[in-house]
C-alpha cells in the first residue's frame, strides 16, 4: 500500500509541494520494530553503541516509526486481527459437530458393508431425524461420515456438511448409497478415535458439542491401547457414544465379543450423556441408527471440561489386543 504525503518546500519564495513515496510493508515493519525493540534495550542497559549502527541503518521513515512505535505495533496488531476476522465470522453455529464413524473391517461382509451405508442413509432421511435436527437453538448440525479399519486405515465418504432440511439430508443419503467401498485391514478403535478427534480442527463449523459415534463389530486389536485414545478425545471435550454391532455374521467369527456392549461401555464411550445401543440383528440396525441420532441431537450440551472418562471397572480393555497375539502364536 503507498500514499503520498505532500511536505513544504521552499524556494524563490515559493513554496511548493513535495511528493514523498513511503511503502508500506507490514512484514519489514515487524523486523523494524524488532530492531527497534534492540537498539531501545541496549540504550536502557548502558550500552547504546551495541544496535546503535544497525539502528542508523534503518531508513528515515523507520525511525519515524521509532518515536511513535507503540502506536504503529497497535495498529499493525489490528490490521492482522482483521485479516482473520471475516474467516470466523464465516463459520456458520450449528447445534452439534457429529461424526459417523463406520467400522469396515475385513470380518464384515460385503452385505454388512452395504446394510450399514443404506441404514445410516434411512435415518438421516427419517421425518422423526429431521424434525431432532431442526428442534435446535440453530436448527442445524454438521456431520461427516468416516469409514475405518486398521490403526492408519480410514477414508472420509462424504465431508464435513451442515444439514438443516429435509432435502439437506437426502442430499447426504444419496452420497452414502452412491458406490460401495471394500473393506479394509484390522480394527483400531483408537486409531479412528485419534484420527476422529482431529477432525473438528478448521472444519468450518463452531458449536457447544462435539460427538465422535462409532459403530464396530469387535474390539481394538491394532495401534495403541483404546483406554488411552478414548482418555485423550474427552480431555478435549469430545463426546463419544457407541453402537456395538452383535450380529456374529460375516469372516471375524474368532473377533465375536458376547459382551460387546460391555466392552463398548467400559472400554469406548465417554463424556456427559455417553450411550451405547447394541445391535443384534441387521434388521434392527435402521431403528438403532434412527434412535442413536435423535439421542445425539437432543442431548444436551456438555460443561466445559467437565467430558467424564469412564474406568474399566475390571473389564480387560487389552482383550482384542490377546486374541489377536493367540491366533499370531497359533500361526506361527
Amino acid at each position: 500500500m503507498r500514499r503520498q504525503r505532500h511536505l513544504p518546500r521552499s524556494c524563490c519564495g515559493k513554496t511548493e509541494p513535495v511528493h514523498h513515496k513511503v511503502a508500506i510493508d507490514f512484514a519489514a515493519m515487524s523486523g523494524t520494530f524488532l530492531a527497534i525493540d534492540q537498539y531501545q534495550g541496549s540504550a536502557r542497559t548502558s550500552a547504546p553503541t551495541k544496535y546503535a549502527s544497525a539502528y542508523n541503518r534503518i531508513p528515515l521513515d523507520a525511525q519515524r516509526f521509532a518515536r511513535h512505535h507503540q502506536v504503529m505495533r497497535a495498529l499493525f496488531l489490528i490490521l492482522s486481527l482483521w485479516t482473520t476476522l471475516p474467516a470466523v465470522a464465516d463459520q456458520p453455529f450449528v447445534d452439534v459437530e457429529l461424526v459417523l464413524a463406520v467400522d469396515v473391517s475385513r470380518s464384515m461382509s460385503p452385505r454388512e458393508l452395504e446394510i450399514q451405508r443404506r441404514g445410516y442413509a434411512a435415518a438421516l432421511t427419517d421425518p422423526k431425524v429431521v424434525q431432532a435436527i431442526q428442534s435446535g437453538p440453530n436448527a442445524r448440525i454438521a456431520l461427516i461420515y468416516v469409514e475405518w479399519a486398521g490403526w492408519q486405515s480410514q477414508r472420509v465418504i462424504v465431508p464435513w456438511t451442515m444439514i438443516a432440511s429435509a432435502a439437506d439430508a437426502r442430499a447426504v443419503a444419496t452420497r452414502l448409497t452412491a458406490q460401495f467401498d471394500p473393506s479394509l485391514r484390522r480394527t483400531s478403535i483408537s486409531g479412528l478415535l485419534d484420527y476422529a478427534s482431529g477432525l473438528f480442527a478448521d472444519n468450518g463449523f463452531r458449536s457447544l458439542r462435539r460427538v465422535i459415534d462409532i459403530s464396530g463389530d469387535g474390539p481394538n486389536n491394532h495401534g495403541r491401547p483404546v483406554e488411552a485414545a478414548r482418555d485423550d478425545v474427552l480431555a478435549q471435550g469430545i463426546a463419544i457414544n457407541g453402537l456395538p454391532l452383535m450380529t456374529k455374521e460375516g469372516m471375524g467369527w474368532q473377533w465375536h465379543l458376547d459382551d460387546l456392549d460391555e466392552y463398548y461401555r467400559h472400554c469406548v464411550i465417554g463424556g456427559p450423556a455417553a450411550f451405547v445401543i447394541p445391535v443384534l440383528e441387521w434388521e434392527h440396525f435402521p431403528a438403532a441408527v434412527r434412535r442413536k441420532m435423535i439421542l445425539e441431537l437432543v442431548g444436551a450440551p456438555p460443561a466445559p471440561g467437565t467430558g467424564a472418562i469412564r474406568k474399566a471397572s475390571g473389564y480387560d480393555c487389552l482383550i482384542g489386543e490377546k486374541i489377536w497375539d493367540r491366533m499370531m502364536d497359533d500361526w506361527n
